[in-house]
């Protein structure tokens, strides 16, 4: 899989804004959405992509340290793993080994905060037609979208649930997944990590995993 998926420089960090910027450089405060136009952690990004991960906006812990989903607690990693997306349990800091699995990661809205409460609905409408024009080129085949409330508010999709959407986005098929976040409490690990085996079957993702029974593919 690995050859036909060709990093992209889409979303890759320019910067904070400088501390002369309304609001403050890690992304709290006042600053009006319009200063943060590009995402301080570079996007795990390819042509032609199985799947794209698609969460809410950084947290302030994952833009500090320059790698997704890297906020304690926070169970995406485990998640991918043990719902069969990778051979192992990946760190933060291993999030491009996800490209050659077919995989990539962005967010709907770029402006780090410590919470997706901190975000206004404009910042997730804006957000959502950011991503299509983004997700245009790359053609990947399924957006999965992580977070059924930042699905509906960035598409306006207010009776969306978990689950496949009757929509396409920049023509990828679109899958909302419950928020891998640790605040999370309607779904435990179990349970999240079913929602995303869930969708790895119903979009007839290859299980990776090597010496393994059969019944874990399609």
């Amino acid at each position: 899989m690995g050859d036909r998926h060709r990093p992209s420089t889409i979303g890759q960090p320019w910067g904070l804004p400088s501390k002369g910027a309304a609001g403050n450089a890690d992304g709290s405060g006042d600053t009006p959405p319009s200063t943060y136009r590009v995402n301080p952690l570079p996007d795990v990004l390819a042509e032609d992509l199985d799947v794209v991960f698609v969460g809410i906006n950084p947290g302030l812990t994952s833009a500090a340290r320059g790698h997704s989903f890297a906020t304690p607690g926070n169970r995406m990693w485990p998640a991918l793993h043990r719902s069969g997306f990778t051979p192992r349990l990946l760190r933060p800091e291993d999030e491009r080994d996800l490209l050659p699995l077919g995989l990539g990661l962005t967010t709907i809205v770029r402006r780090p905060t410590a919470k997706a409460a901190d975000l206004s609905v404009e910042e997730y409408v804006e957000g959502g037609r950011d991503l299509v024009a983004r997700m245009a080129p790359l053609r990947p085949r399924w957006l999965a979208l992580l977070g059924v409330t930042g699905y509906r508010l960035a598409f306006g999709a207010a009776g969306a649930a978990i689950g496949p959407q009757p929509v396409r986005l920049a023509g990828a098929r679109v899958w909302v997944l419950p928020n891998p976040s640790g605040l999370n409490a309607h779904y435990p690990p179990e349970e999240l990590a079913a929602e995303f085996t869930r969708f790895r079957l119903a979009a007839r993702i290859r299980y990776p995993r090597t010496g393994l029974p059969s019944e874990h593919d399609p």
